[in-house]
This record gives structure tokens, C-alpha cells and sequence, in this order.
């Protein structure tokens, strides 16, 4: 496989609304929708879309959204070897509220997500072992990630981590078995205790998290792009177009997808220009509404966005 992602899923119930309620307020929406979601999948979709060969590691109920999930996986091409059910819990859901501003607020009940267990990255060493990226987050209990990066780190396949949703605590061996830990403000404010309002104090974030042992971190600032800091790179700021957006939920799961794509099947492409076409990926996923389904394929990108690096 190109990439595996051993995390979540989830199904998302959106309401659209005018506006965020305030709290014990309750205010009309205008529009539902029910669709998939769950970082882990989000992110194994996104590349899925734009071409890469992708399987799952996750574990789901036994339920009416754990079937239309596996059917999901199917349609878009994931592989569902490792993907298995349990009458245990049910499967995780979300539910999301989106304002005419396009933010968002977002409560998760994690279910069978948080089942997914050591034993099961175990079960799935082959395909881990011989992917070309493994992608991991913290939607599922923190042991199974880091067991699955390790597992993948010590196969020699590129690691890249996702700290979200943000943890304290988090176990030290985390920074030292991913070769990318990419984070948003808040995640990286968690993990440093660094106030992330703008690029220098994500650049100071940054290294501290470089610090405990991180080779590359890219800290995502939302509409200004991402700080990308590593041994070549020194807290570059690498913009974004300015868009209208319409629905921001899953825009840093479609940046982290498109950037496992881009290691995995343009490895010679500089890490500086995959993430300027990963920012672009995301941005234009923030201009159709929903999650997975606001994710771009490579026949909807421009050609540049897809096109193999030239090498001199």
C-alpha cells in the first residue's frame, strides 16, 4: 500500500445553522447532513482520492453507520482487511455544527474507536510493514497509535503523526517515531504550552516540539497556510490563497492526506513544495460543504497540483 492509516472513524451529523448557539440556546438550522468523518479515515480518504493505494486499520459497531461506513471504504477505494466490527460499543459518531461563517464546533462520541487496540496494529503488521506511509492521529487509544508507529518506524516506512485531537501527557516516544508531526494552533499550544496566534510563536512552538525529538514539524495556521520547521526549513511560512470559505470541517484532514500522498507516491518532490500543494488540496476542500465529501479528486485539482516533480 501506498499509505496506511491505523485511527478513527466516524459518521458526521452536520447542522447548518446561521449562526454558533450560545450555551442553553437553541436556534434553527437550515440544512442537514449525514456523512463520514473520523480523522483517520478523513485523512486515508483524501489520499485515497487523489490517487494513492490506501487500506484502514479501525475498528467499528456492529450498526446501521458501521455498515454504510464499510460500504464508504469500498466506494472510494480503501482497503477493509483491517477493518473490523464489535457488538462491544457503538460505532463513532459526530456531531457538528457549521455557522454561514464556515466554522465550526464539533462534539465526538468516540464508541468502538477507542477498542482499537495493540493487538489489532499487531494482526496488521504485514500491511504496516511494507506501506510506504503510516499515518497515525489520537482518536484511538494512544498506545495503538504509537504502537503502529513504531512498528512502522522500525520497517523503515515514513512516519507521519497527527496529534488531534490534542493530548496532554503524551508519551515521549511519540516525537521520536514520526519523521513528520504535523499540528494545528491549538495542538501544538497543548503539547508546548507556546500561545500559537501568529507565525512566530508557531516557529517558537515548533521548536520545541523539535526539541523533544521531532525531525520536521508543520504547525497549520488555518487561512495563512503552515509553518513547516525541520533541519533545511526554519519556521518557513508557507501561505495559501485567499478563498471564500463554505464549510472549513476536515480541512486539516485533507492536508494531511494530500501530504501522505505526495510522500508517498512523489518521494523526490521537496518537502516545501508538498506542502504548498497539500495547503492548496485543503483550501479547495473548504469551498464545497461536508467532509469526505468535500475532498477533491485528482481529476477536480489543477494539472500542476498532480504533476511529478521534475528531476534535473
Amino acid at each position: 500500500m501506498d499509505v496506511v492509516v491505523v485511527g478513527s472513524s466516524m459518521t458526521d451529523l452536520v447542522s447548518f445553522t446561521q449562526r454558533q448557539p450560545r450555551p442553553g440556546e437553541t436556534i434553527h438550522g437550515n440544512k442537514f447532513l449525514m456523512g463520514f468523518g473520523g480523522k483517520g479515515a478523513n485523512q486515508c480518504v483524501m489520499a485515497a482520492k487523489l490517487g494513492a493505494k490506501t487500506a484502514m486499520v479501525a475498528k467499528l459497531g456492529k450498526d446501521f453507520y458501521g455498515d454504510n461506513t464499510l460500504e464508504n471504504f469500498q466506494n472510494v477505494g480503501v482497503n477493509k482487511d483491517h477493518v473490523s466490527q464489535t457488538d462491544e460499543a457503538s460505532s463513532g459518531v459526530a456531531s457538528i455544527i457549521v455557522s454561514e461563517d464556515g466554522q465550526n464546533s464539533i462534539v465526538i462520541v468516540a464508541g468502538a474507536n477507542l477498542l482499537l487496540s495493540e493487538g489489532d496494529v499487531a494482526k496488521a503488521t504485514e500491511l504496516i510493514g511494507n506501506a510506504k506511509v503510516v499515518l497515525c492521529q489520537l482518536e484511538v487509544p494512544q498506545a495503538t497509535s504509537l504502537a503502529a508507529l513504531k512498528l512502522a518506524k522500525s520497517s523503515g516506512v515514513f512516519t507521519i503523526f497527527n496529534p488531534a485531537p490534542a493530548a496532554e501527557n503524551l508519551d515521549a516516544d511519540f516525537y521520536t517515531s514520526c519523521d513528520i508531526l504535523c499540528a494545528n494552533e491549538s495542538e501544538a499550544e497543548m503539547l508546548t504550552g507556546v500561545t500559537v496566534s501568529d507565525v512566530d510563536s508557531a516557529q517558537r512552538a515548533a521548536e520545541m516540539l523539535r526539541s523533544k525529538g521531532c525531525e520536521t514539524v508543520i504547525i497549520t495556521l488555518g487561512e495563512r497556510g503552515s509553518v513547516l520547521t525541520s533541519a533545511q526549513h526554519d519556521g518557513v511560512l508557507v501561505p495559501v490563497s485567499s478563498i471564500k470559505a463554505v464549510d472549513t470541517t476536515g480541512a486539516g484532514d485533507s492536508f494531511i492526506g494530500a501530504l501522505a500522498y505526495y510522500r508517498a507516491l512523489m518521494p523526490t518532490l521537496p518537502l516545501l513544495d508538498a506542502v504548498t500543494r497539500a495547503n492548496t488540496v485543503a483550501s479547495i476542500s473548504c469551498q464545497a460543504s461536508g467532509t469526505q465529501s468535500s475532498f477533491p479528486t485528482a481529476s477536480q485539482l489543477p494539472k500542476d497540483l498532480m504533476a511529478a516533480p521534475v528531476n534535473h
